[in-house]
């Protein structure tokens, strides 16, 4: 039977706003480089000064924005960069990103993985050949070269604590020739990397870096008291949104095709409110809580009897394949409630540029000391949502209580109030709305690519100049 005319431009259109989307999704697959973090957790107020930091740290100046990059010194510098793992949590990706805008100003940039799974695995396969296409080399981080690369470079980074096994297992004896161009920089705030096994040359590195005032004092206080280490100087350095996606969040028609295109793959109207929590799943990362606030709220609604559109709850970050106990808890919660028809699981990705774009309100569940930073947050800000927030970390140097977000206290303490929480954003559109075009200029004042660059270029000519100095 032939097509009728109407069937016909239904399918044209149909077929137009896939390739619309195919093509936009290609262009931002590299620009959220950050996604899922995992990264452990603290707390500290707001800090209104762009640069600033914590009592003994270094402060940085105010920056501004260079008709050229802020890094362009760096040009045919020799950058070695050593990574703990390669892996979509966040440590590897910021310095996957670091790598990137090195090589943009014409560095030389090499990287090694410490710790590789024997077997192949399609996760490194693909962020390996993201480097190589961007001109980083990959060298085996036990070979020769790798030992040869950290004597000759100018610069070595070191990313994440459990990086620092790398020094003795490998440099041996050329450690105190590399340790004063080193620049440490850290994302953890969980108790057990604080190991003198990871982080003895701290002390005599050139320089500390570190995503928050409230991680930078909680490693001071800890490494003096745990392990009775000084730490270097050490500098705080917020990070900033990539000019990827910050086109994508800017732009009015791609949001809207992304968001029409997520929420009917869900079976979520246009006019539904869709919370999402998008990290990867574990306890720490507090989507437990989560869906059980999520579960209270909706028992909020239906007892005061508010009128509210359809609610539903996305978690972005999941891995069935891993069958972890979490996970399975996580689900069984769900269909114990008899939710399954408002809670959407959303296996782990590097690119979560349409489910912002598809969401209402983003929740940042963190537990414990919270987030280091929170990338993610900063994302969800540049897209003009508004943020629930635990008050903890770093989230409480991005979001502004009552004016770009809510917080709420972490762990049991926090279900009901992230609820009601989640009810006033629901009840109230107008509140909704303000709070996240708040958020997205903060974004624009001091959370984009640009400020990061300058701050990070501070600190590079820092160690720069420390290790010329020294040499």
């Amino acid at each position: 039977m032939a097509k009728s005319p109407s069937s016909s431009s239904f399918h044209l259109q149909s077929l137009k706003k896939k390739k619309w989307l195919l093509t936009i999704l290609a262009l931002f697959s590299i620009s959220t480089l950050i996604i899922l973090l995992m990264r452990a957790n603290d707390s500290h107020s707001c800090d209104d000064r762009l640069f600033s930091g914590t009592k003994d740290s270094k402060t940085l100046p105010k920056s501004s924005s260079p008709p050229t990059s802020p890094l362009y010194f760096m040009k045919s510098k020799l950058v070695l960069m050593v990574s703990h793992e390669l892996s979509l949590s966040g440590g590897p990706l910021l310095l996957m990103e670091l790598a990137f805008l090195l090589r943009g100003v014409g560095a030389e940039v090499v990287w090694i993985t410490y710790q590789k799974p024997a077997d192949a695995d399609e996760v490194v396969y693909s962020l390996e050949n993201k480097m190589l296409d961007r001109g980083v080399q990959i060298f085996n981080a036990k070979g020769q070269k790798a030992i040869d690369t950290a004597l000759k470079a100018d610069l070595v980074v070191l990313n994440t604590a459990v990086a620092g096994k790398w020094l003795d297992a490998v440099l041996k004896d050329n450690v105190p020739r590399v340790l004063p161009k080193i620049l440490w920089w850290i994302h953890e705030m969980r108790g057990h990397y604080f190991k003198l096994e990871f982080v003895k040359h701290l002390p005599y590195v050139a320089a500390a870096m570190i995503d928050s005032h409230t991680t930078a004092e909680y490693w001071k206080n800890r490494t003096k008291e745990r392990l009775g280490l000084k730490m270097p100087d050490t500098f705080v350095v917020h990070l900033g949104n990539s000019k990827d996606l910050m086109e994508v969040a800017e732009n009015n028609v791609a949001k809207r095709v992304l968001r029409e295109y997520v929420r009917s793959t869900l079976g979520v109207q246009n006019e539904d409110l869709l919370f999402a929590i998008i990290n990867s799943v574990s306890r720490g990362k507090g989507q437990d809580l989560f869906l059980r606030s999520f579960h209270e709220s909706l028992q909020i609604i239906k007892e005061k009897k508010l009128q509210v559109p359809p609610m539903h709850a996305m978690v972005v970050g999941s891995d069935m394949s891993a069958q972890t106990k979490f996970e399975t808890e996580l689900r069984n919660f769900v269909t114990e409630k008899k939710i399954q028809n408002r809670v959407h699981f959303i296996n782990k990705t590097l690119t979560v540029a349409p489910y912002l774009a598809s969401i209402d309100v983003l929740v940042q569940n963190s537990q414990a000391r919270g987030e280091c930073f929170g990338r993610i947050t900063i994302e969800a800000m540049a897209f003009q949502l508004p943020v629930l927030g635990t008050a903890a970390g770093g989230t409480m140097e991005i979001v502004v209580n009552e004016t770009t977000g809510l917080l709420h206290p972490a762990g049991k303490d926090g279900v009901t109030p992230l609820a009601r929480n989640m009810v006033k954003l629901a009840t109230h559109v107008e509140r909704r709305l303000t709070m996240g075009w708040k958020g997205y200029e903060r974004v624009k004042e001091r959370f984009l690519e640009h400020h990061m660059a300058e701050r990070i270029a501070y600190v590079l000519k820092e160690v720069l100049r420390k290790a010329k100095n020294h040499t």
